[in-house]
């Protein structure tokens, strides 16, 4: 999710070089307790039928820059090969490979996710997907909805649900048949938990790394609190919407708030931003995508 390339790259690479002696003088804190999970972010995702094939032979993914792996290998770059979906780095081990086998992944994967696209942009992706006619399409989008300036400018929660309704539509007009994995949005407010203790983490933050939800991380003033509540909540309306469209397609598995609910650290996210998956991080995903694309 870049955040104006130039001067961002070097604010951050003088801000790693500033925060080079904290990493080495101190330990670092335990992270804060996660805030709890409620107990329904979003709707079940339906029964799985008889017709979803747990071994498809072909994997499209859309969305944004957690797909595209975003600073997971080197600053303010995407780093596809080491994408959660369709990644052949085999320290990832991604979806395309524990599916296709790493032979097979160069000519029956597609990585068409865009760093810093919004849901308004995935109708145009999955037209893109559905021209390459795959058995499966990853889906992970939603947190640059959340993740503005402000508050005040996340996607409103219909404009969303209007966006993710049209991009199915133009997935079935071009591939009726394909399959639909669809991951929740991250829990923000966790990343929050994990990373505000830390003076490193929060000095990359303080560079305008999602404002709305990790401006002034050390605030726990009721204005800030409310805050983060509020973008929290937006997610958690994301995910339900996410849920909700999915089951009404028989070929659409949600991820039940998998990658919502997990419990993620720091050796999980980017030394270049916190916020990214790193290498690690992008194992973590691909598993989980695995573990429900493969049950039965």
């Amino acid at each position: 999710m870049p955040h104006g390339r130039r001067r961002f790259r070097t604010a951050v690479v003088g801000a790693a070089l500033a925060v080079a002696a904290l990493a080495g003088c101190t330990g670092g804190p335990e992270p804060a307790p996660a805030a709890s999970v409620p107990a329904r972010t979003a709707a079940p995702s339906p029964t799985p039928t008889s017709r979803w094939d747990a071994s498809p032979a072909s994997v499209a993914a859309v969305g944004d820059s957690l797909t595209r792996a975003f600073d997971a290998c080197s600053l303010l770059a995407d780093c596809p090969e080491a994408s959660w979906a369709t990644g052949t780095d085999p320290a990832v081990n991604s979806l395309a490979v524990r599916l296709l086998g790493a032979g097979r992944v160069a000519g029956n994967s597609w990585n068409l996710a865009r760093s810093g696209a919004r849901m308004a942009a995935l109708p145009e992706q999955m037209a893109r997907a559905a021209a390459e006619r795959p058995e499966l399409v990853t889906v992970m989008i939603g947190a640059n909805d959340a993740c503005r300036p402000t508050p005040a400018g996340m996607t409103p929660v219909a404009d969303f649900r209007r966006s993710f309704e049209a991009a199915m539509a133009r997935l079935r007009r071009g591939a009726p048949e394909a399959q639909v994995y669809v991951a929740s949005v991250p829990d923000l407010r966790r990343l929050w938990d994990t990373g505000r203790a830390s003076p490193l983490v929060r000095r990359v933050w303080e560079l305008g790394v999602c404002g709305s939800m990790l401006a002034d991380p050390e605030d726990l003033g009721a204005a800030a609190e409310a805050r983060r509540t509020a973008v929290r909540d937006r997610v958690v309306a994301y995910n339900r919407v996410l849920a909700e469209v999915c089951a009404a397609d028989e070929l659409c598995r949600y991820d039940g708030g998998a990658v919502f609910g997990f419990r993620f650290d720091e050796s999980l996210l980017s030394t270049w931003d916190w916020f990214h998956p790193s290498r690690t991080g992008q194992a973590r995903l691909a598993e989980l995508a695995y573990r429900r694309i493969t049950a039965k």
